[in-house]
């Protein structure tokens, strides 16, 4: 029996225990910003390329040449393989990771030569964050690994086409059907509902860093970025989602 790895970035794989064996594949993805529409994969890579490299981060060619390749491979892990595959999915329960664990699971689906799907989850106390454990924290969750039924895998995947047509309501009924292991899932989905604009034109993500900058009055984003990090910890948003979020807040405050 195979083993393979699918880790949320590349951090986690700088962390990975040499102890744990098998192949590592890295989903280097943040599917919880930007245009995520496509039906099939080729559409949905240009598509993910093209709204990516508005950032001044991120070069021309690097989301084809760096991301492509790992997802590539998660669609095609059960294709023309003698052995089959036990597959441990490594993600924390923040809405970040959540959304790039169900476009996984989507992609996992209905493949031929996968024998079990494996949850790997951060310990209590780290929910969203591997990158606070240690060799041996990180060994023991491994060992204390979910395992996904064929039953809960078909539900799983019905949340990235959902996630995608913005069917938060049905997302939410789909949770239900999941046993209890599942919960934090549901803070998760409500927190990407908060992310709607209320009254005030803006959605919670947004309304935090207004408060926060309001109340250390400054306009320095390091200092409200750490502050947003420790208060929203369930979107787990990277200093690029954060930073359009804060410059948008700023030219606002500016145009009033």
């Amino acid at each position: 029996m195979t083993q393979v790895h699918i880790l949320n970035g590349d951090s986690l794989k700088m962390q990975f225990p040499q102890e744990i064996t098998g192949e590592v594949i890295i989903m280097r993805e943040c599917l919880v910003d930007g245009d995520v529409q496509g039906k099939a994969l080729d559409e949905f890579f240009t598509n993910r390329a093209n709204f990516l490299e508005r950032y001044d981060e991120v070069p021309k060619g690097t989301y084809i040449e760096t991301s492509v390749p790992e997802l590539t491979k998660i669609a095609e892990l059960g294709q023309n393989q003698i052995k089959e595959k036990d597959i441990y999915c490594w993600f924390e329960e923040d809405l970040f990771c959540q959304v790039n664990f169900w476009f996984v699971v989507y992609l996992l689906e209905n493949q031929t030569n996968l024998n079990n799907l494996y949850f790997v989850r951060p310990k209590k106390g780290c929910e969203y964050s591997f990158g606070h454990m240690s060799q041996d924290e990180l060994i023991a969750s491994f060992n204390q690994c979910t395992y996904i039924s064929p039953s809960e895998m078909t539900i799983l995947a019905k949340f990235w086409p959902c996630y995608q047509q913005q069917k938060f309501t049905e997302m939410i009924k789909l949770c239900q059907l999941l046993p209890s292991k599942w919960q934090f899932l549901q803070l998760a989905i409500h927190a990407q509902v908060d992310r709607a604009p209320d009254d005030s034109g803006f959605g919670r993500p947004e309304r935090t860093l207004r408060q926060i900058m309001n109340e250390l009055n400054t306009v320095s984003f390091a200092p409200v970025f750490q502050e947003f990090v420790k208060r929203e910890a369930i979107y787990s948003f990277g200093d690029l989602q954060v930073k359009r979020m804060f410059d948008d807040l700023c030219k606002t405050n500016k145009e009033s």
